[in-house]
């Protein structure tokens, strides 16, 4: 599998969104949300989704609009 599909796929069932999921407030649903800000891997798995994905998460997750 080549590194860009690990880091998507990594994305995608990544522990600690699931814990913001659960617990926005919690430490490291807090530092998973300041994290994707800046991680290349998190840019690259949302540029792969669809304009409705991308919509869902820009709204789940609050994402600035790019």
């Amino acid at each position: 599998m080549p590194h860009g599909e690990i880091a998507m796929n990594m994305c995608e069932n990544c522990k600690m969104r699931k814990m913001y999921d659960k617990n926005p407030k919690s430490l490291l649903g807090r530092i998973w949300r300041w994290h994707i800000s800046f991680c290349p891997g998190w840019k690259k798995f949302f540029n792969s989704l669809s304009e409705e994905q991308k919509a869902a998460y820009t709204q789940k997750y609050n994402l600035k609009k790019r």
